[in-house]
C-alpha cells in the first residue's frame, strides 16, 4: 500500500452545548491497551493519580482534535495535551464522560475511568 493510501483510524465527534468538540480515534493498538490497563492498575501509584493518569493517558491517545467555540481546532498532540492541563473543572468533567461514553461504545472491554 503506498504511503499516501495508509489506513486512516475511524474518528468520531463528541459535541457539548456550548459547540466545543472533542473528535477522538476509533481505535487503539493492542500495546497502548496494554499499557492502559497497568496505567488503571496503577501498582506504584495512588488510586486517585492511577485515576487520573487513566483519564490523561486515554485523552493522549484517543483526542485527534479539540474545537473549543470561538477558537481555531487544536490538533496538535503538544497543543491538545497543554490545553487538556489547562482545562477548567467543568471541561474535565465533560471530558471524562465522553471518553466514558467513547470507551462504552468502541471498547467496551476496557475499564473506565
Amino acid at each position: 500500500m503506498a504511503k499516501n493510501q495508509r489506513l486512516k483510524a475511524p474518528e468520531f465527534s463528541y459535541s457539548a452545548e456550548d459547540g466545543t468538540t472533542l473528535v477522538l480515534r476509533g481505535s487503539m493498538t493492542p500495546s497502548t491497551r496494554l499499557q492502559y490497563a497497568e496505567v488503571v492498575q496503577g501498582n506504584i501509584l495512588s488510586r486517585e493519580d492511577a485515576w487520573h493518569r487513566s483519564v490523561e493517558f486515554l485523552f493522549e491517545r484517543l483526542v485527534v482534535r479539540w474545537e473549543i467555540a470561538g477558537t481555531p481546532p487544536i490538533s496538535k498532540q503538544k497543543e491538545l495535551l497543554a490545553r487538556y492541563r489547562f482545562a477548567s473543572q467543568d471541561e474535565r468533567v465533560w471530558i471524562r464522560g465522553v471518553l466514558r461514553e467513547h470507551l462504552a461504545e468502541h471498547f467496551p472491554e476496557m475499564q473506565a475511568p
